[in-house]
């Protein structure tokens, strides 16, 4: 039996190696590259042409995982994707399959599902969980919010711990401007404070 070739994306050295340790002994599985940023995945997939990648959702500076996972997906011979992180927000599992991933994974699955996923994923087969296919499903049925660029801006400075006063200095604006772009972001988030908003905008991607 052919065995199906993988190539590991992770920026954390350990990891891969953890990672790599439980294909060592089979002979139906074959890690045939390792890339510490999702540039050199595409760079290596390009040359090594695995069946299987997998991702992790954060990847330092450069691309991240949705990214590399949407630049492997247009190549001419494309692998098909597995995200395998410690996260699993809605908006980034969402992301992540929009992008085309074939699969969602967290980092404390066991070995052996690993595996199944794998081949799931070589078959063509979406493998998500089905708490993650119901989360996936709830996130696509919710009306997206829509905020401008300076509601954003004042919700990221927001995210940081700014003041009111703070955020008007770094902006430019008047403090009472700021306050109306925060009843703008309450509104359109459905939130009645800082706390749920930004915890609203990180469930949602938004920041």
């Amino acid at each position: 039996m052919t065995a199906l070739t993988v190539l590991l994306v992770d920026d954390h050295p350990i990891v891969r190696a953890g990672v790599r340790s439980l294909f060592d002994r089979r002979d139906d599985i074959a890690v045939v590259g390792e890339a510490s940023s999702g540039e050199e995945a595409v760079a290596l997939t390009r040359h090594l042409h695995p069946d299987v990648v997998l991702c992790d959702l954060r990847l330092g500076e450069g691309m991240d995982g949705v990214q590399t996972t949407a630049a492997l997906r247009a190549l001419d011979h494309a692998p098909a994707v597995i995200i395998l992180t410690t996260f699993d927000r809605d908006a980034e599992i969402l992301g992540a399959i929009e992008a085309g991933a074939a699969g969602y994974l967290r980092k404390d699955i066991a070995p052996d599902d690993i595996v199944r996923a794998i081949r799931q994923a070589a078959s063509g087969a979406l493998v998500l969980t089905a708490e993650l296919t119901e989360r996936v499903e709830r996130v696509r049925r919710a009306p997206r919010v829509r905020l401008t660029e300076r509601e954003l801006d004042v919700l990221r400075l927001l995210d940081t711990g700014s003041s009111n006063r703070e955020i008007a200095k770094t902006l430019f604006v008047t403090e009472a401007t700021v306050k109306t772009h925060l009843v703008h972001v309450f509104e359109k988030l459905g939130a009645d404070s800082r706390a749920r908003a930004l915890a609203i905008a990180r469930e949602s991607g938004l920041i």
